[in-house]
């Protein structure tokens, strides 16, 4: 008899569909928290750039937020199984847009940086470079996949290698843009690791790695203090901010001094000064020094909490994923956001040389925004394929 109650309620347990409403509660108050923020810190210059418009700036990222959480819920709903025959198309199509940015006169240069495509004094740009990293974290898994066990051999892992290495490079090359190369090669790297079964070659790549930028740093140190590469300067700048104020070190120092006015408390909001002038464009790469400035470092934990709460939420739908490739997208999309936050927050706090990297969902930036909310809708879209047992 208890052989028989056991089998009948085996027989009654169902499966239940699963929403993460955990991350995208979290994304919520993440999105809504950074365009807080934002307002706070563009205020000032946007009323100065803007005929006395003090909520230019904020205005159009809050429509931008607004379409791309519609763009977000949309690609939730879509099985992620259909990306995979096109995957590939993606991937080219990207690389064909940072082309263009190089060598068609739809490349739009700002601030030195010729990093855009679109038609120049209209709000149709955008950075392809942005694409590039969706465009990876859509096809690396589908190589991998095809691979299967394959993938731990040579073969197999130049193969991945080559693909993801191209994409960096082009983001390098065709939009000079080596912090998202750099993100980028991480990304792939990232899915590398949590689908190959040995972990020793990595360790040897760190290792390696490390003792590479050591040398770099010694020789810069040693001979190319008086180089003229802009590349080469940031490093000399970050190694001697003080020194280099008009090499970019002014901005550097100000971030600093931004980061230790606020003190654990803060200003209060609104209150910072340095957002007034002394921080170029402050509402981009530097915009957790106006936050720390304002909220304190009471406000910079509260951010790590968020994307540490994000990250979980992924790492979660990425462990409990139906099939490797809904896995690997996750985990693409999970390395990505921990890459990016990381290395913003050592930028602000120069704890590595200044590369122009955002703090996601808290900077300005149109595209960015919307592929943020994209990936985030891959994530959904995979979390709807988890099923657990109700008994």
């Amino acid at each position: 008899m208890a052989t028989r109650r056991k089998v009948l309620r085996e027989g009654t347990r169902k499966k239940i569909e699963y929403f993460d409403y955990n991350l995208l509660a979290v994304l919520i108050f993440i999105i809504c928290f950074g365009l807080i923020m934002l307002y706070s810190a563009s205020a000032y210059n946007s009323q100065a750039a803007n005929n006395g418009d003090g909520m230019y700036l904020f205005r159009r990222q809050a429509m931008v937020t607004a379409g791309s959480f519609v763009v977000m819920l949309v690609i939730s709903k879509i099985d992620y199984h259909l990306y995979a025959p096109f995957a590939k198309i993606i991937y080219y199509i990207s690389i064909f847009l940072m082309v263009l940015v190089r060598w068609s006169p739809l490349g739009l240069e700002a601030n030195g940086s010729k990093r855009w495509l679109g038609i120049k004094d209209t709000p149709f740009q955008m950075q392809p470079s942005e694409v590039a990293k969706i465009a990876v974290i859509i096809f690396i898994p589908y190589i991998i996949c095809q691979l299967g066990k394959y993938l731990k051999t040579s073969a197999g892992m130049t193969r991945v290698l080559v693909y993801g290495g191209f994409a960096s490079f082009s983001v390098f090359f065709f939009t000079d843009n080596l912090s998202t190369a750099i993100i980028v090669a991480g990304i792939v790297c990232g899915m590398i690791f949590v689908a190959h079964p040995k972990t020793k070659p990595f360790i040897k790549i760190a290792v390696g790695g490390m003792v590479a930028v050591g040398i770099f740093l010694v020789i810069i140190l040693v001979q190319l203090s008086s180089s003229e590469n802009f590349r080469i300067q940031r490093v000399v700048t970050w190694l001697q901010p003080d020194k280099h104020m008009a090499e970019g070190g002014y901005q550097v120092m100000q971030g600093l001094y931004a980061i230790g006015s606020g003190g654990f408390w803060g200003k209060g909001l609104g209150n910072s000064v340095q957002k007034l002038s002394a921080i170029p464009e402050v509402q981009n790469d530097m915009i957790l020094a106006a936050i720390c400035e304002e909220l304190g470092i009471f406000g910079a934990i509260v951010i790590l909490i968020l994307f540490g709460m994000l990250l979980y939420r992924l790492m979660f739908i990425a462990q409990n994923a139906p099939d490797l490739y809904g896995s690997l997208i996750v985990t693409g999309i999970f390395t990505h956001i921990a890459l990016q936050v990381i290395l913003n927050i050592a930028v602000v706090t120069n704890l590595i040389p200044t590369t122009g990297i955002t703090l996601p969902f808290f900077s300005y930036g149109g595209t960015s925004i919307l592929f943020l909310m994209s990936e985030m809708g891959l994530a959904l879209g995979v979390s709807r394929t988890i099923k657990f047992e109700e008994t």
